[in-house]
């Protein structure tokens, strides 16, 4: 059969040596060269695409399974999933371009000059849109690092509020007014982030000077201690208050430092408890709270008598002079131009 078809292609038009015939002779040598050697590269390059691909997914899979597994809280999980997704399609892109490129060289195509042309479009784009590149790194180290999640109070480029989305691009953050801030990644270079283990606050308590500050303390210790118990904040805190003593003392002030450490942004409520009590128990063991215009004098007879004798020697000063009605004076006799009478 082979024999006849052969036979068939080498008559008429198509006879050896003729221009048809030598057209044929050159295709089937390029179609043998193809089959020979192009096919099976092309054959082994599309199965090193399969496998990549393959080891791509199972690699991002495993990220997942482990974030479901280990992770603390459904938005790291989601932050990993973000992550795999970003490198998956990325490395599916990159293995398809190769493989593209390696199938237009198995045809023949001259890919040299569309290589120019994309490098030349890579750079005309990456300096048009660096910014966004930068976002998109930096959103990406963001993401493997932690540094912050949705939900977090944190202060990222000089704003101050709640983390309520998160991508490669952008960060939103809500203001405590309300406002919504949308700040590109690659302006984020500083993080403050309050949600992070725990959160501490210190109280500046200001009683008088007049104050025994034996007995101030064990008022702040019992009142400290006692909203530590309480069962509404008793979840609350990390560890027992800390009453430092006096930490410094301002004019009629003492100023007592009073330590609460407790969960992430969880310290406000115990917070505003402790100072209403403060302000009461001031009230109630008859405690002045400090006032930096409050002037403070325990030498009250040395005062005393020191006003007595100002008073009497004011008494025996001579009396001042009796005010003149200018109504009653004469009128100036002399001429005020020449001083003559």
């Amino acid at each position: 059969m082979y024999q006849i078809g052969l036979f068939t292609l080498r008559s008429g038009i198509f006879t050896e040596g003729r221009f048809m015939g030598k057209m044929a002779d050159e295709w089937m040598d390029d179609v043998h060269h193809f089959v020979r050697v192009k096919l099976p590269h092309l054959i082994m390059v599309a199965i090193v695409a399969v496998v990549l691909s393959r080891i791509l997914k199972i690699i991002t899979s495993r990220m997942i399974h482990l974030a479901e597994q280990h992770a603390q809280g459904a938005i790291r999980i989601s932050q990993v999933r973000t992550l795999a997704g970003v490198i998956k399609t990325t490395g599916l892109a990159i293995i398809g371009a190769i493989v593209g490129l390696q199938f237009l060289d198995a045809m023949g195509v001259d890919v040299g000059p569309l290589l120019t042309s994309a490098g030349v479009a890579g750079v005309a784009i990456g300096l048009a849109a660096q910014n966004l590149v930068k976002d998109m790194l930096n959103g990406t180290m963001i993401l493997v690092e932690s540094q912050f999640n949705v939900g977090d109070v944190v202060t990222v480029a000089g704003l101050t509020g709640t983390v309520e989305s998160m991508t490669l691009r952008k960060t939103t953050v809500r203001g405590g007014d309300g406002t919504l801030y949308v700040i590109p990644n690659s302006q984020i270079t500083t993080v403050a982030n309050q949600s992070a283990d725990f959160s501490v606050a210190t109280i500046q308590v200001s009683v008088d000077f007049s104050a025994d500050p034996n007995r101030v303390l064990d008022l702040l210790t019992t009142i400290a201690n006692h909203i530590r118990n309480q069962p509404d904040f008793k979840d609350i805190f990390l560890a027992d208050p800390q009453i430092l003593g006096v930490d410094a003392v301002k004019g009629s002030q003492l100023i007592f430092p009073v330590v609460f450490k407790t969960k992430p942004t969880k310290q406000y409520a115990p917070m505003r408890e402790f100072q209403r009590r403060v302000r009461l128990a001031l009230e109630e063991n008859h405690m002045l709270p400090g006032d930096p215009m409050r002037v403070f004098n325990s030498f009250d007879g040395s005062r005393d008598s020191s006003q007595a004798a100002l008073s009497a020697d004011a008494a025996h000063e001579p009396s001042a002079a009796k005010a003149v009605d200018p109504t009653t004076l004469k009128p100036q006799e002399s001429n005020p131009l020449t001083g003559e009478g």
